[in-house]
């Protein structure tokens, strides 16, 4: 008889709080989404096996760079991005020494060393990696490679799409707290499960999709990525969240899906204002005494 396979979270919450993991009405292939009763945050009831086997899509030389139709959109995506790194941290590209985790086949790195950044990668699929290492880019296996990451190092840690996928994102935070400067930055990108899109669509938001997202395991609100945050010693600089949508492309006819789209966009400012988006940006520094960065 062939011992049934377990959830990869176990019944405490992986932000860290001791409290139990209870079902949601949210039902997926995998299970019920497990909720935290603290801090709301969501996890997967996927297996480990299951996780594993979706994680693979990430494992090609093309990885996550832009096709000809996306690549403007994209440089123009991450040199926003960039752009507010500079204005928080006060300083020219050439000076701050950036880490991009989770950095695929290097679109990020791209961008960041065409406009005069010092960048470098952490990217565990063997394919992707190499495909940014060919570009000329230092990459590492993991932010675990301690040996080979210089601590208290780089001015700004970036995650973008990263922190859903992981089983412990506690344990990788307190990593990257080791290898940021006194008051350097992490910026991270995830989803809202505090959002318009999550409270209509529930469990049709392709964000819970582990087949269309691989490794989509982790879930946050803006309330349990600020304790977690709280607990690991990081500055909470800024939570912002953005955009809407109350249908996938998919679901329904063209003409419906538009007029949908146009209601939406309506409601992507006031989304903004209250923090109801289904997009999050958090900006974390680390705590310094004699470099604090001023809220934003």
């Amino acid at each position: 008889m062939i011992a049934k396979e377990h959830s990869i979270f176990s019944q405490d919450c992986p932000v860290g709080h001791i409290s139990s993991l209870v079902s949601t009405n949210i039902i997926l292939p995998e299970g019920p989404l497990l909720s935290c009763k603290q801090c709301s945050h969501m996890v997967s009831s996927c297996t480990k096996g299951r996780y594993n086997f979706t994680m693979q899509q990430f494992n090609t030389h093309e990885g996550t760079l832009p096709n000809a139709a996306t690549a403007n959109r994209g440089f123009r995506l991450h040199s926003k991005r960039l752009k507010l790194i500079q204005k928080i941290l006060k300083l020219p590209a050439e000076n701050i020494h950036i880490l991009d985790i989770g950095c695929s086949s290097g679109s990020f790195l791209k961008a960041a060393r065409k406009l005069g950044f010092n960048i470098e990668g952490v990217e565990p699929a063997p394919a992707a990696a190499a495909t940014a290492k060919n570009y000329g880019f230092k990459i590492y296996e993991s932010v675990a490679e301690s040996k080979n990451i210089p601590k208290d190092y780089f001015n700004a840690l970036t995650m973008f799409e990263v922190i859903e996928h992981l089983d412990n994102p506690k344990h990788i935070l307190k990593q990257c707290k080791n290898i940021l400067k006194p008051g350097g930055i992490l910026i991270i990108g995830t989803g809202n499960t505090d959002s318009w899109t999550q409270r209509f669509m529930g469990a049709k938001w392709e964000y819970y999709d582990i087949n269309k997202h691989g490794g989509h395991i982790s879930f946050f609100n803006p309330y349990s990525i600020k304790l977690l945050a709280d607990d690991v010693g990081f500055k909470v600089i800024s939570i912002g969240t953005r955009n809407v949508k109350f249908l996938e492309k998919n679901e329904t006819i063209n003409i419906r899906y538009r007029l949908t789209k146009i209601l939406t966009e309506l409601l992507n400012f006031p989304a903004q204002l209250i923090g109801k988006g289904h997009d999050m940006l958090v900006v974390l520094q680390r705590f310094s005494k004699e470099y604090e960065i001023e809220e934003c």
